[in-house]
C-alpha cells in the first residue's frame, strides 16, 4: 500500500509513527505541499500517486479565521476539494479530518453523524465546506469528524495548561464548553488499525471518531494538574470554573459539541479510551 500523508502536526506527527507497518509513507507539509495552492496539490498527487492519501493538514487558528477567511477556506475546503479530485482520478482513498465545531453546540446530547451543521465560526464553516468538498467529488473516502485533540507539546491545550499551573496560583477555566478530549496518539493509531481492516471501499463515509466520553474545559483542566508527573513544580493551588462570555473571543464556540462515535464503533469495531484513561497514559 502507498500512503501519502499530508501534514506534520500533533495528528501527523503522530501518523507518522503508526501508518508505517500498512507500507510505504510518504509525507510532506508546508511548503513541500501547499493545501491553498491546487497545482500543489496536483503535482504532488500525480507524481506519488498512492492508493491512500491521509490528510492531517487544516488551518486551526479558530480565532484567526475570522479576519482570514479567505485562506481558511483555501486550505480547509478548496484544496481537500482538489485532493478529493486527484483521488478520485486514480482510484485512490481520502482519509480527511473535520471537527466538532461543524455544530452550533445547541441539541444538549452528543452529535450523530446525520444531525445538521450548523457552525458558528468561519474555521466550522471552513470545515464543513471540505466535507462537502469532498462528499460532492465521490469516489472513496472516509471523513473523521474529531474534537478537542491534544498532545503533550507546548501549543496543545495540555501542554498550555501545564504551563499556566507554574505561572499562576489560580487558573480560569470555562465551565461551559463540552466535548470529547482526543489523544492525537489514539487517533493515529485507530485511524491506521481502520485502513487495515478488510473491504474499506464498502465503509467509505462520514464518522465521528473522539475520546469516549465527554468533559468541559475546566474539568479537564482539573485532571491534566491532577495528573502531572511533575506536581512538584507547580505554583498553582485552584483550578476555578469560569464562563465562556468571561473570555470575549473573536470566534464564537459551541457551547456543547461532543460526539457520539457509535456509528465508527459498528462500522469498523473499533473505538478510542475513555478520555480520563488516555490523558493518563499521555501524561505518563
Amino acid at each position: 500500500m502507498k500512503i501519502l500523508l499530508l501534514g506534520k502536526g500533533q495528528l501527523g506527527w503522530e501518523l507518522q509513527r503508526t501508518l508505517q507497518p500498512l507500507g510505504e509513507v510518504t509525507t510532506f507539509d508546508y511548503p513541500e505541499v501547499n493545501m491553498a495552492d491546487g497545482d500543489s496539490i496536483r503535482a504532488v498527487m500525480r507524481q506519488y500517486r498512492p492508493n491512500v492519501v491521509v490528510n492531517a493538514t487544516a488551518y486551526t487558528a479558530v480565532d484567526k479565521a475570522e479576519s482570514e477567511q479567505e485562506i481558511a477556506y483555501a486550505v480547509n475546503a478548496t484544496g481537500p476539494g482538489i485532493l478529493a479530485e486527484e483521488a478520485r482520478s486514480m482510484n485512490a482513498l481520502v482519509v480527511h479530518y473535520s471537527t466538532d465545531y461543524v455544530f452550533d453546540g445547541t441539541k444538549g446530547s452528543p452529535y450523530v453523524e446525520t444531525d445538521t451543521p450548523n457552525p458558528l465560526n468561519v474555521y466550522g464553516k471552513s470545515k464543513l465546506a471540505g466535507e462537502q468538498a469532498i462528499q460532492q467529488v465521490g469516489g472513496a473516502y472516509i471523513i473523521l469528524r474529531t474534537a478537542w485533540v491534544y498532545s503533550m507539546s507546548a501549543g496543545s491545550f495540555v501542554g498550555k495548561v501545564l504551563q499556566w499551573s507554574r505561572q499562576n496560583e489560580t487558573l480560569k477555566v470555562v465551565s461551559d464548553q463540552i466535548s470529547n478530549p482526543t489523544w492525537g496518539r489514539a487517533l493515529a493509531e485507530t485511524t491506521a488499525l481502520m485502513l487495515a481492516r478488510p473491504g474499506l471501499g464498502v465503509k467509505i463515509g462520514l464518522y465521528h471518531l473522539a475520546g469516549h466520553g465527554h468533559v468541559s474545559r475546566f474539568e479537564w483542566a482539573q485532571r491534566i494538574v491532577e495528573n502531572d508527573p511533575k506536581r512538584h513544580e507547580q505554583t498553582i493551588r485552584a483550578v476555578e470554573p469560569a464562563k465562556t462570555d468571561d473570555f470575549p473571543t473573536p470566534a464564537q464556540r459551541p457551547l456543547f459539541s461532543a460526539l457520539n462515535c457509535d456509528a465508527f464503533e459498528k462500522t469498523f469495531g473499533l473505538y478510542l479510551p475513555a478520555w480520563q484513561d488516555a490523558l493518563k497514559l499521555a501524561m505518563e
